[in-house]
């Protein structure tokens, strides 16, 4: 019998998602089916993030990571868009298309990444370095994207990065660990604001090792928004969208996912046959993000019934975000 002492030190399990899973073929329940007859009533469109929970994700239009999910807002031809995403991402989606209204689920779903990084400390910033050129990550408020030059999403920040003039120097907001990763593939030195996802941050060397020492032949996928000492451990580091290729295309037949454990639910989606170890913090076997969770199946239903609430912005304010935006889709085709 283990002690209290071996307990307590033993790791936390893995958590494991198999082709094999009896669950993956689950039919939709009574609230999901209630989804989809509500959406056609409403010609809605629900577009949701790869970190949303799986019943979520089955009843959406598209589910993808922000830059695919910008394109989509943009293009969507309904009278309604309810994004499944953050308080950021649904702005993004009113700020694409401001014809079309958008709703979101639950206006608490907000970003500690997002919130790294108050726009009137960026502005203050930009008043005393008046020549900076501001990158910004998509995780970041509208107010925030209006004070920009560019945005670039984790998909895409490489490309962006790259695009910028090599006379200007460059400012990365929000996300230091995505903005490190991004100068270490560019050869382009920026200064980085100091905030972080709390999610990404939570995974570490141990926890990562320790699921490595039991899945010795799986390849170790993180997201750029990872701490260096996780990232220099995986054989890829990319964005959520990329994994999904990576995943297809490699010759393995089971990954440790290092990222929001709702990505599993698409990787198992799109690639049956493989399975998926989702990696864990040094508290748990996977880690999910309390912000993407505080949107609900109930929530999701009573939003398309109700259409309420919906994401207004100043389109003073709209407007100048937009332009950044816009660049970066420009730049990104």
């Amino acid at each position: 019998m283990k002690t209290d002492q071996a307990i307590a030190e033993a790791p936390p399990p893995s958590l494991v998602f198999r082709p094999d899973d009896p669950n993956n073929d689950l039919p939709l329940s009574e609230i999901q089916e209630e989804i989809l007859d509500l959406k056609k009533r409403q010609d809605a469109v629900i577009l949701a993030h790869n970190y949303q929970i799986e019943p979520i994700q089955r009843v959406s239009d598209f589910v993808g990571d922000s830059l695919g999910l910008s394109y989509k807002a943009a293009e969507a031809d309904a009278r309604a868009i309810v994004f499944c995403g953050v308080h950021f991402m649904a702005e993004t989606a009113r700020i694409v298309n401001p014809s079309t209204p958008v709703y979101l689920p639950d206006l608490d779903a907000g970003c500690s990444l997002s919130d790294s990084c108050p726009a009137d400390k960026l502005a203050a910033y930009k008043a005393e370095n008046p020549d900076i050129y501001v990158v910004a990550y998509i995780n970041c408020s509208a107010a925030v994207k209006a004070l920009s030059d560019v945005i670039c999403t984790s998909g895409n920040a490489v490309k962006i990065v790259e695009k910028v003039p090599k006379d200007r120097k460059i400012l990365f907001v929000p996300d230091q660990n995505l903005g490190q990763w991004v100068s270490q593939q560019t050869g382009r030195q920026m200064q980085l604001w100091p905030g972080s996802c709390y999610a990404h941050v939570l995974f570490t060397q141990q926890s990562i090792e320790r699921v490595r020492i039991e899945y010795p032949d799986a390849p170790i996928v993180a997201h750029p928004e990872c701490l260096q000492s996780v990232r220099d451990m995986a054989d890829e580091v990319c964005s959520t969208e990329k994994m999904v290729h990576f995943c297809k295309d490699h010759s393995a037949q089971a990954f440790i996912i290092v990222t929001e454990s709702g990505m599993i639910h698409r990787l198992q989606r799109e690639v049956p046959e493989k399975t998926f170890i989702a990696g864990p913090t040094d508290f748990c076997a996977c880690n999910e993000c309390r912000y993407m969770k505080r949107n609900t199946i109930t929530k999701l239903r009573d939003t398309l019934r109700d259409l309420t609430p919906e994401i207004t912005l100043d389109e003073e304010l709209r407007a100048k975000a937009e332009a950044p935006i816009l660049r970066m889709l420009d730049w990104s085709r």
